[in-house]
């Protein structure tokens, strides 16, 4: 499980086509501290099992339904990305409950800059605009964030400079596609309420 505070913001070094897969090659400093084959490690909000690790760079296998589902098929040698690793016990719950898990990818729509703030429009797939309400949570690359405002058809999210230069928003343009997951727990009502209505 993740939270979606991004700790450091990644590279892709090298890309290996497997033919029904993908191996990737990433460079994270932090997130490699310590890291060990099995270990899981969310890249771009997908949770990917650390096949090998050596200095500051892991190794990590992406299978043909991942790619298909996720953005991480775009990716290429010098992609920047954002990485975490699993929340461990104990620890403050800083952003929501991400499994890692992309339900959809969404495509950058508008960037409104202000003074302080940037206001970034995103597509929403019509089979999870039920989940996505306004000051609701949404991951977005693996990032947890706010929603501001819910469309039929897309939301809006306001990124603090932070958010900015510290992850892969800061360098997202209109027509870049993002993993996007929603909170599981609306999932899980919804399930909860259908298998109850069905009951009677």
């Amino acid at each position: 499980m993740f939270t979606g505070i991004v700790e450091e913001l990644g590279e892709i070094t090298a890309v290996e086509n497997l033919g029904d897969a993908s191996r990737f090659r990433l460079r994270g400093p932090v997130v490699t501290e310590g890291a060990k084959h099995g270990d899981s490690i969310a890249v771009n909000g997908v949770c990917l099992t650390v096949v090998d690790h050596e200095g500051d760079e892991f190794t990590a296998d992406v299978m043909a339904e991942t790619l298909n589902r996720s953005s991480l098929g775009a990716l290429a040698v010098g992609s920047r990305v954002n990485l975490e690793r699993p929340t461990a016990v104990g620890t403050r719950l800083g952003g929501h409950i991400v499994q890692g898990h992309v339900d959809g990818t969404g495509e950058v729509l508008e960037r409104k800059p202000s003074d302080n703030w940037e206001i970034v429009k995103i597509s929403l797939p019509a089979d999870l605009t039920r989940y996505v309400v306004e000051k609701g949570s949404i991951t977005v690359d693996g990032i947890s964030l706010t929603v501001v405002d819910a469309g039929p058809d897309h939301f809006t999210v306001s990124l603090i400079p932070t958010t900015l230069a510290l992850t892969t928003l800061g360098l997202k343009q209109p027509g870049d596609p993002v993993n996007l997951e929603v909170d599981v727990i609306a999932k899980y009502v919804e399930r909860l309420m259908t298998s109850q209505g069905a009951g009677q």
